[in-house]
């Protein structure tokens, strides 16, 4: 069965990926920062405690992966932080903040499976940024901002990795159905959340041979 690495694996969407791709028959490694959450899984799904935010982390663990198990697959990354907060509002530290998880988890997460997708002549990423990123959203800035620079490094990705056979795609969330979400938001607001299975599924599909022709795609899924 081919090698799936899930980050942010301890999140909801990143805990219903790993179990819809483990359903569809990978070996799935689920990697998260938060050993508790990971503890939630089956058995059957191996899992890994670290931090891919932090840059010296990913080359080191999917490198390990890789020789345990054999070279990935898959690499989805469902890490991101979320926080409020206007353009004119916007401090250093946020800004660095939504930038280090959001784009640089991606950057580093990417830079390190990629040769070894390359070693085995295919692979799939899937990265998750969101709606704010194609659409511009008052009173988020530091994030949207974050979140599109994510979309454009996909598409930069998936030009440089193409000729590889390695295809890098995104979803695009507008607001996903978790427990942080509904204290965040009011009911009317989470009323049109999507449930964090409904994007999994999608992530399996763009990640399957099924969607072999879609590389450089950034799929919306907004919800109704």
């Amino acid at each position: 069965m081919d090698p799936a690495i899930i980050t942010g694996a301890g999140g909801e969407l990143g805990r219903a990926t790993s179990l819809a791709l483990s359903a569809a028959g990978f070996t799935v490694v689920a990697v998260d920062r938060n050993e508790r959450a990971l503890r939630e899984l089956p058995g059957s799904i191996r899992s890994e405690v670290a931090d891919t935010t932090d840059p010296a982390v990913p080359a080191a663990l999917i490198g390990r992966i890789a020789g345990e198990i054999g070279p990935p697959a898959v690499l989805v990354n469902t890490i991101g932080a979320f926080e409020l907060g206007d353009a004119l509002a916007a401090t250093p530290d946020a800004l660095r903040r939504m930038i280090d998880v959001n784009v640089g988890a991606a950057f580093w997460l990417s830079q390190a499976v990629a040769p070894h997708m390359q070693q085995r002549g295919s692979g799939a990423i899937l990265h998750v940024t969101a709606r704010p990123a194609l659409e511009p959203t008052p009173g988020m800035a530091a994030y949207s901002v974050s979140k599109a620079a994510l979309v454009h490094l996909t598409r930069v990705l998936d030009v440089e990795l193409r000729p590889s056979g390695i295809r890098v795609n995104a979803v695009a969330p507008q607001l996903l159905d978790t427990a942080t979400n509904r204290g965040l938001f009011p009911p009317e607001v989470m009323a049109h959340a999507v449930a964090p299975e409904v994007i999994a599924g999608l992530i399996a599909f763009l990640v399957s041979d099924a969607a072999a022709p879609v590389s450089g795609a950034i799929l919306p899924a907004y919800g109704a």
